[in-house]
């Protein structure tokens, strides 16, 4: 962890607060703080990302009153709503403050990180396109939290958590950075290998070979969702408006796939290629969980983590993986919601909540 020393130092001074910090109190719970945060890792972007970036972050119960440092939770939210201040000054810190009361789960920071671009996902990549997403969490945000909050600056004291596409990001951040996140869980993740349809069936191939704005987008949800999946995983930079490589052609009113488009696609984009790479990333972690819902609309993704954590069982990597009865999105943040049932409970296993013992015989 030395590692993250330097960078506390380096980082927190560049990732300027934008504007002063609002406060929501809960009575005799915790209260959120709001800071709208400038990175400068996405400020050389192609495609207008705001590199202000909001944050949520939720202070236990006593937290003002104590010097005690605390484990911290992060949470990608999914990017097909809009990030929304309201719902963590209420519903989620009302949630956080009864588990916490509950027993359900010690007193913990909650970090809620806006990660969307303005065609919804960053799939939390560098990329020359859509800005540097994985270098934000990691060398800005992460640091600024420290630097700024009674954390435990520890990766055994600091989960991360995701939703659906933010599931997605949280899986890959504990595979590419176990040195950052201990614990990790993915509510219904998507991205995490092949589903039932290829990837090439689902955009309008002939609306990507004659657009001229990416305004013409909008009347097409696969056209956007691809389109950012391609901006993160095949960015080309001499290719306006789009900045992408595309994995299929039309031609002459056929279907033609690039065979090394789609390589590059696959090995960048879905998590179960990268299972071999970052197989002892992910055995280093003190927990991994992930869960799907058996009633998903779109059987891809039932199908794919399934596939997905028979592939972690191939490489020997240690998780827990739960399909469940049920849609996904419906009700993970209510009272016998998935976070207060299952992730808190989980982080609250795994979560190191006391400095480790060299550190704590300093003070």
């Amino acid at each position: 962890m030395v590692c993250m020393g330097w960078r506390i130092r380096v980082f927190a001074a560049a990732l300027g607060v934008v504007l002063g910090p609002a406060i929501s109190h809960g009575a005799d719970g915790g209260r959120v703080v709001l800071r709208d945060v400038r990175g400068e890792s996405l400020t050389h972007n192609l495609i207008g990302t705001d590199p202000v970036r909001k944050l949520a972050v939720y202070l236990p119960p006593g937290y003002e009153s104590s010097t005690e440092r605390y484990p911290v939770i992060y949470y990608l939210p999914s990017p097909v709503a809009k990030f929304d201040e309201e719902f963590y000054q209420g519903p989620a810190r009302e949630l956080l403050d009864r588990a916490i009361a509950a027993g359900e789960i010690g007193n913990a920071i909650f970090v809620a990180v806006d990660m969307a671009t303005p065609l919804g996902c960053s799939w939390y990549v560098n990329s020359p396109v859509t800005g540097n997403w994985e270098d934000l969490m990691v060398r800005e945000l992460v640091p600024y939290v420290d630097a700024n909050f009674r954390t435990l600056p520890q990766r055994d004291s600091r989960g991360i958590l995701g939703d659906f596409m933010g599931g997605y990001g949280a899986i890959r951040f504990g595979m590419t950075h176990p040195e950052v996140f201990g614990t990790v869980y993915a509510l219904h993740p998507v991205g995490t290998g092949s589903g039932i349809y290829t990837m090439y069936s689902r955009p309008d191939w002939k609306l990507f070979e004659h657009i001229q704005s990416m305004d013409e987008l909008k009347n097409s949800p696969y056209a956007v969702i691809f389109t950012s999946i391609f901006q993160a995983s095949v960015p080309d930079v001499n290719k306006p408006p789009l900045y992408i490589d595309l994995q299929a052609h039309l031609l002459g009113g056929r279907l033609e796939i690039d065979s090394a488009v789609t390589e590059r696609l696959r090995d960048n984009f879905l998590l179960e290629t990268m299972i071999g790479k970052y197989a002892d990333n992910l055995k280093s972690l003190r927990g991994l969980r992930f869960d799907w819902a058996r009633n998903d609309g779109n059987q891809d993704h039932v199908y794919s983590n399934q596939a997905f954590t028979h592939k972690l069982n191939e490489f020997g990597i240690p998780h827990e993986a739960e399909e469940y009865n049920g849609v996904w999105g419906t009700g993970n943040w209510g009272a016998e919601g998935r976070v207060y049932t299952e992730a808190l409970p989980f982080f609250a296993r795994h979560l190191a909540f006391r400095p480790p013992p060299a550190t704590a015989s300093k003070h």
